[in-house]
């Protein structure tokens, strides 16, 4: 662990940009990821106007909709959270390699469903060829290699954050990449495994997306290991919101406001799981 955080050769050096954003090699790939996952998102939409294929009885392009809209949030969490780093460690070699990961990881998940959406073949869940069921688990790794390298933003900024970064953004940064990348990784298993009532993101009800809670599709009819996993990935966003929060309404109170946060979240996603699993509906 400590040679992941000793201080490491500075890549590139920093130059202005975007206010309260500094471009260099880290950077520079999320901004690239971000843009190509958003520029993706345009077409897409066009499709899911136009296009009157289904898929589990919806169109075929809310996947890539929503994946597309995911992963410039959680892309867009690691590029704004980077600043708090101190200056060594971000143009440094291991914050680099974990912006490659999660750039590259990124960016070739959503090509591969937005590819699959457009021959009007499933992304996940899918092992009808020898090619797909190959994609499928290789999609995995590489969503878990996404995961990691935001669990490694969250270390850095645990260790390694700016001496000018405000004490709750900080600590809610950091707590939120680590707690949300370790139920993500964890609700994420038990979704990809099919072991719970799989194949399938549903636990007992009808095994359609037809019907689903609004805007996130999540099932009405029995239990959805979507919603746990839902919660848990946020947590990268919910956390550094209160620190944010905390930061201009109540600093005396940063701690155990933070604590406080954490505890709800974890107590959210466990919540919800069992309510997944016992095949219940969120709502």
């Amino acid at each position: 662990m400590t040679l992941i955080f000793q201080d490491m050769p500075t890549l590139t050096r920093s130059r202005p940009a975007l206010p309260g954003i500094e471009v260099h090699a880290a950077s520079r790939v999320l901004i690239v990821a971000i843009g190509l996952s958003a520029a993706l998102a345009v077409p897409s939409l066009a499709a899911l106007l136009l296009d009157e294929r289904l898929l589990n009885g919806i169109s075929v392009w809310s996947k890539p909709l929503k994946f597309q809209a995911s992963l410039v949030m959680m892309l867009g969490t690691l590029l704004l959270l980077l600043p708090l780093i101190e200056s060594r460690s971000k143009t440094g070699w291991g914050v680099w390699l974990a912006s490659l990961t999660a750039a590259v990881t990124a960016t070739g998940e959503i090509l591969y469903i937005t590819l699959q959406a457009a021959r009007g073949r499933a992304s996940h869940f899918n092992s009808e060829t020898p090619i797909e069921a190959m994609a499928y688990s290789i999609m995995g790794a590489g969503a878990a290699f996404l995961v990691l390298s935001s669990l490694v933003f969250g270390l850095y900024l645990l260790f390694r954050p700016a001496t000018s970064s405000p004490r709750g953004l900080q600590l809610g940064g950091a707590w939120g990449l680590i707690l949300g990348s370790l139920l993500t990784l964890v609700t994420a298993f038990a979704l990809g495994s099919g072991q719970i009532d799989g194949p399938g993101h549903w636990v007992g009800g009808v095994r359609t997306d037809v019907g689903g809670l609004p805007l996130f599709g999540w099932s009405r009819t029995g239990g959805d290991l979507r919603v746990p996993h839902f919660f848990a990935t946020h947590i990268m966003q919910a956390l550094p919101l209160a620190g944010l929060m905390l930061d201009r309404f109540a600093p005396r109170w940063t701690m155990p406001g933070l604590v406080v946060s954490a505890l709800v979240s974890i107590a959210i996603v466990a919540a919800t799981f069992a309510q997944a699993v016992a095949g219940r509906a969120f709502f």
